[in-house]
């Protein structure tokens, strides 16, 4: 008989001992709280991210590539941008991850990075019926 927990993924998080607790702490809680590791989404998942402050559709195109809207100003319309990941606000960024309790920040063609609010809910979105 095969050992059931040779399937499950047991690797647990070791903090490094060159960031400081507060900065494995906060790693620590991406996790916990959620998110969208974009290795993880195929070219064309639409993922629905809903912020303090914006409603926010995003359909990944691979690569970190993904079309944005949702903006008034800044993505009113789809438009192409490059997602950098996640941070708490400061200069820290998880890479290519959207995470719940962070802040979304993307490259964008015509203005500086753009951070958002923090985030409250990120799901991937459902096709609509015709």
């Amino acid at each position: 008989m095969r050992d059931r927990t040779s399937a499950f993924n047991t690797a647990v998080f070791i903090p490094s001992p060159h960031l400081s607790d507060a900065v494995n702490g906060r790693i620590v809680q991406s996790e916990i709280e959620g998110g969208v590791h974009l290795r993880d989404l195929t070219p064309g998942t639409v993922l629905e991210v809903r912020t303090q402050n914006r409603a926010y559709t995003i359909q990944y195109r691979g690569s970190g590539q993904a079309l944005i809207s949702g903006h008034p100003v800044f993505c009113p319309e789809p438009v192409l941008v490059n997602i950098h990941g996640s941070t708490w606000g400061g200069s820290m960024l998880k890479e290519r991850y959207i995470g719940r309790g962070m802040c979304l920040e993307f490259g964008h063609p015509a203005h500086q990075p753009i951070t958002t609010s923090v985030i409250v809910e990120v799901r991937e979105s459902r096709p609509k019926a015709a």
